[in-house]
């Protein structure tokens, strides 16, 4: 897939709130929940370079990021520090919520 740039002239607050809308509306309702509630977490915390690589997923198909996060295929390698932590937190947020 090809690697989207960010836009220079986006503020700080525009690229998290389109990151946001990015990862609430994917196309599939599994993907959203989990990008969603993880961006909702965490994005205010990252880096710029941490931004860059989240904005670089989001480019990522859903279908191939399901895969991935499931460990039904192997991620790239950019991409697998970050999908780590996020099965992590989808991982823990589904256990508090079943109460285990």
């Amino acid at each position: 897939m090809a690697e989207r740039t960010a836009d220079v002239s986006e503020s700080g607050e525009a690229g998290l709130k389109r990151m946001r809308m990015r990862s609430w509306r994917r196309g599939t309702k599994e993907m959203d929940l989990v990008l969603g509630n993880w961006a909702d977490a965490n994005l205010e915390g990252l880096d710029d370079a941490g931004l860059a690589l989240y904005d670089r997923l989001l480019a990522e198909n859903d279908q191939d990021l399901m895969a991935w996060l499931l460990g039904q295929s192997a991620p790239p390698g950019w991409a697998a520090p970050l999908l780590a932590r996020i099965g992590a937190f989808a991982r823990d947020r589904l256990r508090a919520r079943l109460g285990a």
